[in-house]
């Protein structure tokens, strides 16, 4: 019993640590451009490739 008087408040802190890291890379653009880092691959490589 006196586990769970520390630990709900820790899993309680962390769960809220958590969501406001998500809605921090909300804020910062960190989700805006899904697909351009998977496109960008293919692009470098293929300018690297000229003579």
């Amino acid at each position: 019993m006196n586990g769970l008087i520390i630990l709900i408040p820790i899993a309680l802190g962390l769960g809220l640590l958590g969501l406001a890291a998500f809605f921090w890379s909300l804020r910062k653009g960190q989700f805006d451009d899904l697909d351009g880092a998977a496109w960008r691959i293919f692009v470098e490589e293929e300018e690297g490739r000229r003579p």
